[in-house]
């Protein structure tokens, strides 16, 4: 579920900008969470960094495999022998 929250902030002399306290709580960040911070070149989004599929970074339906993480598309691509 997406919400469109409109909070306007400056950016400083060392290009920082600061994540209002409600939309860092709202997000469950926390202090030294790390962040991944994406472009396409009309916005910037920042979302918190969760580790995605070894072999397409899907964060969708990821199942643990030895340590590793694995999205079901790629098990089954795995199982059909790679196609």
């Amino acid at each position: 579920m997406s919400i469109a929250v409109g909070i306007v902030r400056n950016i400083d002399e060392l290009g920082r900008i600061v994540i209002p306290a409600e939309m860092r709580q709202m997000l469950h960040m926390g202090k030294g969470d790390p962040v991944v911070i994406t472009s396409d070149n009309v916005s910037v989004t920042l979302r918190k960094y969760a580790p995605g599929c070894t072999f397409c970074d899907s964060l969708d339906r990821l199942l643990d495999f030895k340590g590793k993480k694995i999205c079901s598309h790629c098990k089954v691509r795995i199982l059909n022998g790679g196609e």
